[in-house]
């Protein structure tokens, strides 16, 4: 059998996040997703070390590596407007859920069942970590677009500290209060 599993999953760099934003730094899937891991990664090392949390880091960070696979085909669709009408959240989660199986049966049948937890995010502590993560990364291209000058992501940012403190996750607080500032810092200031 040959596969376009991954060919298709290369695409993500492809696919621009913030659409209706002024952007002063242009962010795709691939960057994203990539960042998200390493974000769900710490979460989950955080939670562990400082919370008494048994996850596994490196399957969170797989897990966030493919979080966002599916917009290779349905493409990504802004907050504003994904999440602002219950109908339309639930109709693109049927849609996700569509991509997610179309991309899971591009693998060949030997390599499905290692996949299939992986795409569909099926562990739910592991979706918590990476759903936080997801939103963390979100923060952080708001904090550093308004360091930028760039007042378009002012409204995204505290709406989405609100998110991020509503999960009431000790392990993002923690990583909010010990690690957040600096990403407001210049280069210079990273001393």
């Amino acid at each position: 059998m040959k596969s376009h599993f991954f060919a298709y999953i290369s695409r993500m760099r492809f696919i621009q996040r913030w659409a209706l934003m002024r952007n002063t730094a242009p962010e795709n899937v691939q960057e994203h997703s990539h960042q998200v891991a390493v974000l769900a990664h710490a979460l989950a090392v955080i939670r562990n070390e400082q919370f008494g949390g048994h996850l596994d880091p490196g399957a969170v960070a797989v897990a966030a590596l493919y979080h966002d696979a599916s917009e290779i085909l349905t493409g990504d669709m802004p907050t504003p407007i994904k999440y602002d009408n219950p109908a339309i959240r639930s109709a693109y989660q049927d849609v996700e859920t569509v991509a997610e199986r179309k991309l899971l049966q591009m693998l060949p049948p030997e390599l499905q069942g290692v996949y299939e937890p992986i795409l569909t995010e099926a562990d739910p502590e592991i979706r918590q970590v990476v759903k936080a993560a997801d939103k963390l990364s979100a923060y952080i291209k708001c904090v550093e677009e308004l360091k930028a000058g760039n007042n378009e992501f002012r409204e995204a940012a505290g709406q989405t500290l609100r998110a991020l403190e509503s999960y009431g996750l000790p392990e993002v607080a923690y990583f909010l209060e010990t690690f957040m500032d600096s990403f407001s810092l210049t280069l210079d200031e990273l001393k």
